[in-house]
């Protein structure tokens, strides 16, 4: 072909992942369109003083709101009539009496906008509800749902008032042990609860995180989502060593690049969606069917690619920038670097969940501050080749073999898209699958169509339309499923048949079942996430952990986050993660025990045999 070799070819498919960056990170802001741009500017968290109650006592309900700096919410009696107060209110169950409520006292402060000084909360403030629970009541779990309504405000402008919502469980039953909170402190006669001190919490250091967050890019590189598009870039790196030191920094440096633009485009994309109201997280981008579809397609073309069934002509742009000859070229580089972040998303390694949690709790400037720290450590591997290009000496010299190695990892990007066929079938029913399948066939046999099976302009051109509808086929038959995993899809991810009988997460139910005395474990887990499959098959579903549960009656629930579940997603802010996995153990009168994510097999047995020793010594 002129001026062309197969080797560029990885070049021009991986050309598309551009594309798919933009669509993988596009669902991050879907939310949005739901929520209707309802900022909220305004945080609510919740707990009981006990952990049971008796009947014809009363309990108490402590709500914070965190409100965030420069912005305010009215008081609960505002200065004026028609401004909204702010009010929390108890959807308590049926005959018991409305709850009574106590606010804390507000500040007056002067607004150029108003004649007036407002009474306004700023801050971290307290709220408490008291909750006569009626004599004779069962024992038992109840679940009460809690609304704050307000309006925020700050200097410039004022927001629609919205309503967000909690919940929290009030267990009736033998008397439980105290809670110790700030919430439940009092002023003396006042009568009133004062604004929460938070200034005893000290923050983690940001240089900390920033610290673990370049430790946790680092060891993406060695996660198996990965390893496709690492190996891929390995023989790259090859082929350019082949070409002098030069081509080596030039590659090496493209490929950092290229990882740290895609790491700054999901940062820009987690501000946005947060400034949106919509959730976020890592990895999210997979519970949508069409961005799965859309990735299979781009891993099958890598396949056909590196089989040798198509080659693309380099346009002159793209050999200015490639350069010709058997070199990959700097856009090769650059898109790859954007491909192995785009497949290390399902994965969460070690520090990383803590880094990326802390990130999207805080400012968009320490937001993408700290998503460039991961993009940093995920590249430094290519940065010290380019620091240091003498280390490609020990790289095999450049050969024939390489023609063997290229397919080969033909076959390793074809198992990549066995597992998307893997999560895709609980997305959606197994006969849409088959014709996503049957989408991808076409695809291929388009292609050999277009670059070997046809000849003439016009054929080539019908083969070309061929490829395209099939693209469009499989994307819409993707987008149309709506993402629901059909019945047996979740009964299978709920374990049955294994070793541990898992039940379906219910949060509610786990901390009454806590607070009744019993362990319970909870597994947050994903048919997209490589990392939850690992721990699953080499440390949960085995003999030893299996036999803790069992000895010491350790109740098992999965929460199930292939397809989207704001309830899951609460679940896991409320505990500072914005990723999975996720495992942590209830524990009576304590508060839940969070595991890593590289869960290990003798951690979890003695954190169970540790927890049931301290139950059965009291």
């Amino acid at each position: 072909m002129r001026g062309y070799t197969p080797m560029t070819r990885p070049v021009f498919a991986s050309i598309r992942c551009a594309v798919l960056l933009a669509l993988g990170v596009l669902p991050l802001a879907s939310g949005a369109q739901a929520q209707m741009l309802r900022p909220e500017k305004a945080k609510l968290s919740v707990l009981t003083d006990r952990t049971a109650y008796e009947a014809g006592t009363t309990a108490r309900v402590g709500a914070r709101v965190s409100i965030e700096p420069e912005w305010h919410v009215n008081s609960h009696k505002p200065t004026f009539d028609y401004l909204i107060p702010t009010e929390l209110t108890l959807e308590l169950p049926a005959g018991w009496p409305k709850e009574s409520t106590r606010y804390p006292k507000d500040k007056v402060q002067a607004f150029a906008f108003a004649d007036k000084p407002l009474a306004v909360y700023e801050g971290d403030v307290a709220i408490l509800a008291e909750v006569r629970i009626p004599a004779g009541t069962a024992a038992g779990a109840f679940p009460v749902h809690v609304a704050l309504h307000y309006q925020s405000c700050n200097r410039k402008e004022c927001l629609p008032p919205v309503t967000t919502k909690t919940e929290v469980t009030l267990t009736v039953g033998p008397r439980g042990t105290p809670i110790e909170s700030p919430l439940f402190s009092s002023t003396a006669g006042g009568g009133a609860e004062p604004a929460v001190k938070t200034a005893a919490v000290v923050p983690p250091s940001v240089f900390f995180i920033l610290g673990l967050a370049v430790l946790g890019g680092l060891i993406l590189n060695a996660m198996p989502c990965v390893l496709p598009v690492f190996s891929l870039k390995v023989f790259g790196l090859v082929r350019s060593a082949g070409h002098g030191r030069a081509e080596v920094v030039r590659g090496a440096l493209a490929t950092a690049a290229g990882i740290l633009v895609s790491f700054w485009a999901l940062a820009l994309a987690a501000v946005a969606a947060r400034a949106a109201g919509a959730a976020v997280g890592w990895g999210v981008q997979f519970q949508r069917p069409g961005f799965v579809a859309f990735l299979t397609v781009v891993v099958v073309l890598f396949c056909l690619n590196l089989w040798g069934l198509f080659e693309i002509p380099l346009p002159q742009w793209a050999s200015r920038v490639g350069g010709t000859g058997p070199r990959e070229g700097v856009a090769g580089h650059f898109f790859s670097g954007l491909f192995a972040t785009l497949m290390a998303t399902p994965c969460s390694a070690p520090f990383l969940g803590t880094a990326i949690g802390f990130a999207l709790g805080q400012k968009a400037g320490l937001i993408l501050g700290i998503f460039t720290a991961v993009g940093f450590g995920m590249a430094l591997p290519y940065l010290l080749l380019a620091a240091a290009p003498g280390a490609a000496r020990f790289f095999p010299r450049p050969g024939a073999w390489m023609d063997t190695v290229r397919g080969a990892m033909g076959f390793l990007l074809a198992a990549a898209a066995v597992w998307l066929f893997y999560v895709l079938s609980a997305q959606m029913s197994p006969e849409r699958v088959a014709f996503i399948q049957l989408g991808l066939l076409a695809l291929a046999l388009f292609t050999w169509m277009r670059h070997r099976g046809l000849r003439g302009p016009a054929l080539q051109r019908l083969a070309g339309v061929g490829m395209a509808a099939a693209v469009v086929l499989i994307l819409v038959l993707a987008i149309s499923s709506g993402g629901g995993a059909t019945a047996q899809a979740a009964e299978g991810r709920n374990g049955v048949g294994g070793l541990i009988a898992w039940v379906p997460f219910d949060r509610a139910k786990a901390e009454s079942l806590a607070a009744d005395g019993k362990l319970v474990f909870v597994d947050v887990t994903a048919d997209w996430c490589f990392t939850c499959k690992v721990n699953e098959k080499l440390v949960l579903e085995t003999p030893e952990v299996a036999g803790a549960f069992q000895r010491h009656n350790v109740i098992a629930m999965r929460a199930d986050w292939t397809n989207r579940d704001d309830r899951i997603g609460t679940f896991l802010a409320d505990h500072g993660r914005y990723g999975i996995p996720f495992y942590a153990l209830y524990r009576p009168g304590n508060p839940p025990h969070v595991f890593s994510e590289l869960l290990n097999k003798e951690t979890l047995v003695s954190e169970v045999e540790a927890t049931a020793a301290k139950m059965a010594a009291r």
